[in-house]
This record gives C-alpha cells, structure tokens and sequence, in this order.
C-alpha cells in the first residue's frame, strides 16, 4: 500500500493506526464529525446541506492525513486521492463543437420544461461591496438584477411562453434582492422566485475542528461555493418540486454576466444530444490563463476542470499553456434534472464534487485572527461527475462577467453594448477580445472607482494601466496600449483628448 519516498529513511516502528493514512483519517473523522453534525443541526441545515459538508470534509481529513503520514514516515502512498490535479492524470481536449456550427432546427416547445436559473449568492466584497454585487449599476444607472428582469421579459415575449426564472440568493443576498425585484412581480415571488445556497462552518485550520469566534459567530460560517447549487436545490425541495411540474432542463450561469441568456438554439441542442450536462466554454487567452481550464481524465477520457487550486507549483507552467489547454469554463451550464435526480440517488444524496480549500482567518478583516479552512465546490466541477458530459465553444458575447473593478470599468465603457433585448455584449469591433484594464490598488473598490471620472473610450484600446490617482476629463479616448502613471501624490485630470499606443507620465 505505501512505498518508499525517494531519499527516504527507515520509518519508526509505528502503530497499525500510524502506519495506515485510511486508518489515520477514519479515526479522525469519527473523532471531529460529531462536532459539525451537531453545530450544522443546531443551526437548521437540511440533511442534503450536512451530507455535501460531510463528503467534502472527508475528502480534507483524509488529504490531510496523507500530508501528516508522509511527513512523520518519509514515504508516499501510492495512488493517494488528493484534492490536487496533477498534470500526469490529465489530457488536453483538443477540439469541441463550436456553437455557429450548430444546425439544430429550435423547439421552442422545450421552454415549457426549461428554467433559467441565475447564481445571485455574492456580496462582492473583494470590491467593497456589502450588498449584492448585482445590485451594482451598469449601464444607464440600470444594476444587473434589472437588466437580468429586462431580459427575461424580453426573452418571454420573444419566444412567445412564461420562461421559468429563479435565482439562488444567499442569506447575506436575499432580502436586498427581493426588495429591489419586488418592481418586476411578473418574474414571481416566494420559493417560486429563489432558493437560498446553504452556509458551511469554517475549520480550524490547526486541528479540523469547527471554528470558534465568540465575538462575531456569523464569522464561523462561509459559503461552500457555487457548488452548493445542487445540495441547496435537493435540500430546498427544489428539484423535486421542479421535476413534480415537468421542468426536465435548466440552464444556470452568474448573475454578473449579462451574456448568459436563454438560447433556444443551444436548448435545442442539448436536449437533442441527450446528455446529462453541458457545459459553454470559451477559448483561452493570455488574459485566461490564470483561471481554470477545461480537460480530460487520461484514464477514462472524461471531461474535468482543474482550477487554479488545484493545480501543483510544478505544474503551474503547463496549466498557463492556452495553446494545450484551449479551453475554460465559462459557468453557463446546461443540466438535465432528471439525471441530476439520479445522480444524488446513487451517490447517497451527496454529490462527489472535487473539493476545493480556501485558507482564510475567522475573522477576514482581523488577519490575527486563528486561520481556518474553508471548503468550497465549484458547480462546473459536476462535469467529472456525469457520465457523458459534454461542452461546447460559445461566442464572447456570451460571456461577460464582472470579477473586479477593472471588470466593471470596461463594462461601463464604449467597448460593451447594451443589445435590444437588454444584453451586455462586446462591441463587434472588439472582434471577442475585451480591453485589458489594469487599475491601481488604490481602485480596487467601487466608491473608489467611481472617483475616476467620465469612463474613456475603450472601443480601440487593447490595454489600459493607470498608476497613481487620475480622474478623467469628459471626451477621453483610448486606443492601443495606454499607460497613464502619476507618481505626484497628488490627483491628476486626464484631459479631453485622443491617447494611442503612449505611457504619459502625469
């Protein structure tokens, strides 16, 4: 079962316990679960939001006790299951199906079994925010969750049926987002509008034990990722209430990407291919390659994704080559909820998703604080999980999120149009690469950013830099790479005018 790490010595004589990493982990997940049963049962989780937290917590008890053996002994185990994917486990895919080559004939009969189902569970507090990032305004003072409302009611009247809408809140998101949805009553009310994603306790990341924070006890508890779409539809009576009223499909993505719409064209197609999940993916560029990738198991040929996470040090140089793994998950999803249904049957109502681990203090904003992990999914993870996923290229005008202020700067600007049917798309122009906007760290919040002025012409600019405080005059425009660095100390107005290809030092 173990064999001996290079250079390694003799072990000490060890216990049977010591010498076994399963036994190691059984005795410690026997010893740490009652602990979070019981915290996750006083706080009025559903039994599908403790057993996906307890799969996922096996999965770390069992990783970390690997780490532990191989350290105190000096050996490996062999075919250890970690939650790193090394490169040697996996395969490029080298071509998928493009979405203009489709030539499926559209059904729109399928809409009366489909639901559109917008991820709506961030407070966008990497930019600041204490609210829902999709009550942020985008274009025309209007915020996502309205252009979000626009387009559904655009979408019905297209098609010609009541498209089924829903959104997975949070509970930091969901009061904040009924209230302002409550001018758009055609879209529904109540379980038939949201489902709210589960919360999972934080683990002291010293001894795996729940984390303890008196001072503030919401401190103790995170989001387990959007992973957690599925458990919180199980656990809700979500799902079985869909497939109670026939819905067969739903097509999920973020509600910070306004391109994600209902594309009879792409519903049509997966319903005709039979498959249990379908994934959009667009083609990596320099600016991707950071992100996650799209691959195969080199075993059974199955699709996967390996996120950053997961991804080993020496293995950092091969997960940034985009010319070997072409693609990258772009969170539009296509399931089947039949066979989601029967995944969680036999799986024991827990979904085997790969586990990822965020390290963090209690108390995010006390770095002082005791260090915790906590323990996310990724819901295009699931792709590994269905036997005959698939995945298909989509267009950047499908894709359009907003991740940081830089984001949200060129979505305001001239390079992203707000289309007929209320949907935020690259200008043709941009020919599907989006401005490159790197702002300073001074931006890095939305009342920050705010202060830069009238947002420039970004239509011709490839790449924009801003060092140092700026604002910009009224009639800016950008072309090319343009690099604006103010080392005064003092604010500086960037005056009405034409910038290309330059680095104007203020």
């Amino acid at each position: 079962m173990v064999a001996l790490g290079k250079g390694a010595r003799d072990p000490p004589h060890p216990t049977m316990a010591q010498a076994d990493p399963s036994r190691v982990s059984t005795a410690t997940m026997d010893e740490k679960w009652p602990a979070f049963e019981t915290k996750m049962k006083a706080e009025g989780l559903n039994d599908s939001a403790i057993a996906a937290f307890k799969a996922n917590y096996r999965v770390l008890v069992n990783d970390s006790a690997i780490a532990s053996f191989t350290t105190n002994y000096g050996v490996s185990v062999a075919g250890a299951s970690t939650m790193m994917i090394v490169e040697s486990a996996i395969a490029p895919v080298e071509s998928l199906l493009h979405m203009d080559k489709l030539s499926v004939k559209p059904n729109p009969a399928l809409l009366k079994k489909t639901l559109m189902l917008k991820l709506n569970g961030g407070l966008g507090t990497g930019m600041g925010l204490d609210k829902a990032k999709s009550l942020l305004a985008v274009k025309d003072e209007s915020t996502f969750l309205d252009l979000i409302a626009m387009q559904v009611g655009s979408m019905r009247a297209q098609y010609k049926s009541e498209l089924a809408f829903m959104l997975m809140n949070s509970f930091a998101t969901s009061a904040d987002t009924l209230a302002h949805l409550a001018k758009y009553p055609d879209l529904g009310t109540g379980a038939d509008l949201e489902f709210q994603q589960n919360k999972a306790p934080k683990v002291t990341a010293s001894d795996l034990s729940p984390a303890s924070w008196p001072k503030d006890a919401e401190h103790e508890w995170c989001p387990p990722g959007h992973g957690d779409l599925y458990p919180a539809m199980l656990g809700s009576g979500t799902l079985d209430r869909l497939l109670g009223q026939g819905f067969r499909y739903m097509f999920v993505s973020n509600s910070d990407n306004l391109g994600a719409t209902m594309s009879l064209e792409l519903l049509t197609h997966f319903a005709s291919l039979g498959a249990p999940f379908m994934m959009e993916v667009a083609e990596r560029t320099d600016a991707d390659k950071k992100g996650g990738h799209l691959a195969k198991d080199a075993k059974t040929g199955g699709l996967l994704l390996r996120e950053s996470a997961q991804c080993c040090k020496e293995d950092e140089a091969e997960f940034q080559n985009i010319s070997k793994y072409k693609f990258f998950n772009t969170n539009n999803l296509w399931v089947d909820l039949v066979a989601l249904k029967a995944l969680f049957d036999a799986n024991n109502g827990a979904l085997p998703l790969p586990v990822i681990t965020n390290s963090k203090t209690v108390d995010p904003r006390d770095k002082a604080s005791t260090a915790v992990i906590q323990l996310e999914t990724a819901m295009g993870s699931a792709i590994s999980c269905f036997p005959g996923a698939t995945a298909i290229v989509i267009p950047r005008s499908r894709f359009a999120p907003v991740k940081t202020t830089s984001d949200l700067l060129a979505l305001r600007s001239d390079a992203y149009l707000l289309t007929a049917d209320f949907r935020i798309e690259l200008d043709p122009a941009r020919k599907g690469v989006p401005p490159d906007v790197k702002l300073d760290g001074r931006y890095k919040f939305v009342d920050a950013m705010d202060t830069l002025g009238t947002v420039p012409s970004l239509i011709g600019c490839s790449e924009l830099i801003i060092d140092g405080e700026v604002v910009f005059a009224p009639g800016v425009i950008l072309k090319g790479d343009v690099w604006f660095c103010n080392a005064t100390g003092s604010k500086v107005t960037i005056a009405a005018g034409t910038y290309e290809n330059t680095k104007v030092e203020l």
